[in-house]
């Protein structure tokens, strides 16, 4: 188990909610013993989807509010992760608020996502522009100013569903990671952090390179040389035999390889971000195929290799320029890859779905130095990494600032 983190150091923590037995304030909400869905609706709201062709539509819905959450740091970033079910015309919204001592006043709701499972009925979206009381939504991240950190904060799920129609989304998890850590290249990162084990181990994820879908299906982040999150997603998902069915997929053009991957990026799409690498989408699609997904930041590699003795895989993301990072063969401002062991030497075996940008799955297996990898990782994204995997497949013991 890891010491507790020093003052100074990378504070990180995340927790799950419980949802049936822990609550502030709900209305219109219902539980059945395991998630929260729509009982009889608190009220009525109007929602034109900005990337649909029809104009509002109005949905009757219900709200879950939980307890003000006091942090043990001063958090400087929020994100997201849950698990839902949307049949039909339902969907979630899932927002925020803090403030920085008992002394202040809550800062505005922050609106973190809508989501739905598809696009059939809204287009799944983070909502841009959000902006106030020293705090902004970035896409799948809310940023807090050091000086307005907050010590508290709340935490409020939204069940939709069209005015009219009898479908129960459901809502069966929702957890919060909360952080202060350094990022950029002004960072005063750790040291290298030092294998653990001795011994190489590497887990059997297949390999898919998203390489393979250049320039398909361009509605969705122009193809598939930008679809480095979903690839990674469909690696772990068919590690755990838990990619979806073909009837699934019908409509990707036939003749295309790995066609649950263009899948993936449809239904991990963020619609206003443009793009298929958001963090908590790609976790909520992991979750649809029963699996648990959420999105936590690690403090090093060592903790990482905690996962991959555990027989659990990651997914991280990291950015870097062109000759940062040996062997790769590009440069990414921001890319997401698969984490599947460690060298003897405490090199980092990964699955690379850009891997030297060759058209092959055979390309996609690679290893990188120890030092460069967690450098550039923690300095893009803080050490930000998706945990995918089935519930009977334990997690590691957790620290004792627990960051899962």
């Amino acid at each position: 188990m890891s010491p507790p983190p020093e003052a100074s150091d990378r504070h990180v923590t995340f927790g799950w909610f419980d949802l049936i037995g822990e609550v502030a304030d709900r209305d219109g909400i219902a539980n059945d013993g395991i998630a929260l869905t729509l009982g009889i609706p608190a009220g009525q709201t109007e929602y034109h989807d900005p990337f649909g062709d029809s104009g509002p539509r109005s949905y009757d819905f219900g709200f879950w509010v939980s307890p003000p959450q006091s942090t043990t740091f001063p958090v400087t970033s929020i994100v997201a992760s849950w698990a839902a079910q949307t049949p039909g015309t339902s969907w979630i919204g899932v927002g925020v608020r803090g403030r920085s001592s008992e002394d202040e006043p809550w800062s505005r709701w922050f609106v973190l996502t809508r989501w739905a499972a598809t696009d059939d009925e809204i287009h799944p979206t983070t909502v841009p522009g959000q902006s106030a009381d020293g705090a902004s939504v970035d896409a799948d991240e809310l940023k807090i100013e050091p000086e307005r950190a907050w010590t508290c904060y709340q935490v409020r799920a939204i069940l939709f569903r069209l005015v009219g129609a009898d479908d129960r989304p459901r809502l069966t998890r929702l957890g919060i990671m909360t952080s202060a850590v350094q990022r950029g290249r002004e960072a005063d990162l750790p040291l290298t952090s030092k294998p653990t084990r001795s011994e190489s181990v590497e887990l059997d994820v297949p390999t898919y390179s998203q390489q393979l879908h250049r320039d398909h299906y361009p509605r969705y982040d122009g193809g598939g040389q930008s679809w480095c999150s979903p690839t990674s997603v469909a690696m772990v998902l068919s590690y755990f035999d838990a990619l979806p069915p073909p009837h699934d997929y019908a409509w990707v053009e036939p003749m295309s390889a790995d066609r649950f991957v263009p899948y993936l990026a449809r239904r991990c799409f963020d619609h206003a971000y443009g793009g298929a690498g958001n963090w908590a989408f790609n976790t909520a699609f992991a979750a649809t195929r029963e699996l648990e997904g959420f999105v936590t930041r690690l403090r090093s590699l060592a903790e990482a290799e905690e996962f991959i003795a555990a027989g659990i895989p990651l997914i991280m993301s990291l950015a870097f320029d062109d000759g940062e990072l040996d062997g790769a063969g590009y440069d990414s401002k921001g890319h997401l890859m698969v984490i599947v062991g460690f060298t003897d030497d405490g090199d980092v075996i990964v699955n690379d779905p850009a891997s030297h940008r060759e058209e092959s799955n055979d390309a996609v297996r690679t290893v990188y130095r120890r030092d460069q990898v967690e450098m550039l990782w923690l300095r893009s994204s803080g050490g930000v990494v998706y945990v995918i995997r089935p519930r009977y497949f334990p997690l590691p013991p957790s620290p004792v600032e627990p960051n899962w």
